[in-house]
């Protein structure tokens, strides 16, 4: 609760500063609405989490006005306009010159622009939700804040049919960008939309091209979709449209759908929707076996890395999630407390129980492994010393006892922090006797 208040504090901030940047271009004979995605979330009841301002002044104008302001595409027309609210927290508001785009040779970027007017601005974005202004400084209460929407699109049609749809030709808008495919599922996933009948063959048959498109950009639209509550459908879309073999560089192995992705929890870490959607992906079975599964973790994790340049730490919490699911449902029962305890308190144990639960709901068990070991791990840090006490003894402990640093140091001080767990171990000199006891 405190989170989503904070959240909508920051909106509120981010809409202030960037009415105060309309203002000032106004005030000095410009253009200027706020443009985009936050007219669409206002539309819809939703905090933005930016705002974005256009307006008729060129960039040189923009920088005349906001002397701090930064270029981040001038050819483009695009500037970063930052205010400093408060210590630690910046706004940074894009504002950007009405533009008609040249061919886009490059599939991300248009070979040039030409400076124009709103609606033109408005004819050259990619889906009519996003092609909406507004004028914050308009009597009217269009959206809850205040303000008139202008809308050259229909985009607001569209925003009550639930509708995702190209502006203009769908065939020309995803030829331009061959990643708005992936943005047009993660806007109807993420709202419960639909894709208009032309925007959906459009994708279609521009879906094998994606893979000319940098793995930079689709992995980011991969995150955002997956790391939101809206993921099992994203990847139901991502498969019908062909997207998800494109993005990854391989088909999927069955026709399972997001059946195990849809039973993972919406708070899930993003490595645990990789984790589900991998063995979705991979598997053909109903339930997939552990050994297919750990047969993924040793592949997979390294492949979608190369496709989606998922980051180190990504990668290995993915790579984890597989793993420790493995472990759990294949070792822990028959594990001694020391086994058990040093999987309950590893860093990957809450992500990889979270697969193992999303499991459990796709077998339809009201009380499956996760809740059992939830069970013992309760139990578990009851016991002497919790799940992780610090050891009783280290390495010092073995030289000041007269042994050499060596290959045996390790199997000693594991011995010791083992009889440690289980409680058979309860001083530094019961300890140091165990470790002392290993050839």
């Amino acid at each position: 609760m405190v989170h989503a208040h904070n959240a909508e504090n920051e909106s509120q901030h981010a809409r202030q500063e960037a009415v105060r940047i309309v203002t000032v271009l106004r005030d000095h004979g410009h253009e200027a609405y706020l443009a985009g995605g936050c007219v669409r979330d206002e539309l819809l009841g939703i905090a933005p989490e930016d705002y974005d301002v256009a307006t008729d002044a060129t960039p040189d104008g923009v920088h005349e006005l906001f002397p701090r302001a930064q270029s981040v595409g001038k050819a483009f027309g695009v500037m970063h306009v930052r205010m400093r609210v408060r210590k630690g927290e910046t706004i940074v508001t894009e504002v950007a010159t009405f533009r008609k785009d040249a061919v886009y040779t490059d599939r991300r970027r248009p070979d040039s622009v030409t400076f124009t007017d709103a609606r033109e601005d408005a004819f050259r974005r990619d889906f009519t939700i996003n092609a909406l202004f507004l004028d914050p400084m308009d009597d009217a209460h269009d959206v809850p804040s205040g303000g008139r929407v202008i809308d050259y699109v229909n985009g607001v049609e569209d925003l009550r049919s639930g509708i995702v749809r190209a502006v203009g030709d769908p065939e020309a808008r995803l030829a331009e960008d061959h990643l708005r495919g992936l943005r047009a599922v993660r806007f109807a996933a993420r709202f419960g939309f639909e894709i208009e009948t032309k925007t959906a063959a459009a994708i279609t048959a521009h879906a094998s091209k994606l893979k000319g498109v940098s793995e930079e950009r689709i992995g980011d639209e991969v995150r955002r979709m997956f790391t939101h509550s809206s993921r099992t459908r994203a990847g139901e879309l991502l498969e019908a449209f062909g997207l998800a073999s494109a993005a990854l560089g391989a088909p999927a192995t069955g026709a399972r759908g997001a059946v195990l992705l849809g039973h993972v929890r919406d708070d899930a870490d993003f490595a645990v929707a990789l984790g589900a959607w991998a063995i979705d992906r991979g598997t053909t079975a109903q339930l997939a076996l552990i050994g297919e599964i750990a047969i993924l973790a040793d592949t997979v994790p390294g492949q979608w890395r190369r496709a989606l340049k998922l980051s180190n730490d990504e990668t290995e919490a993915f790579h984890l999630v597989l793993v420790g699911a493995c472990q759990i449902e294949r070792d822990w029962a028959e594990a001694s407390m020391a086994r058990q305890k040093r999987i309950a308190s590893s860093g990957w144990f809450s992500h990889a129980l979270a697969l193992v639960r999303a499991r459990d709901g796709q077998r339809g068990v009201d009380q499956g492994i996760a809740d059992g070991v939830c069970q013992m791990v309760t139990a578990l840090e009851k016991t002497p010393g919790g799940l992780a006490p610090e050891p009783l003894i280290t390495g010092e402990d073995l030289i000041a006892a007269g042994l050499r640093p060596g290959p045996t140091f390790k199997a000693r001080l594991r011995a010791a922090y083992d009889a440690q767990l289980e409680g058979q171990a309860t001083t530094g000199n019961e300890a140091l006797k165990i470790a002392m006891a290993i050839r």
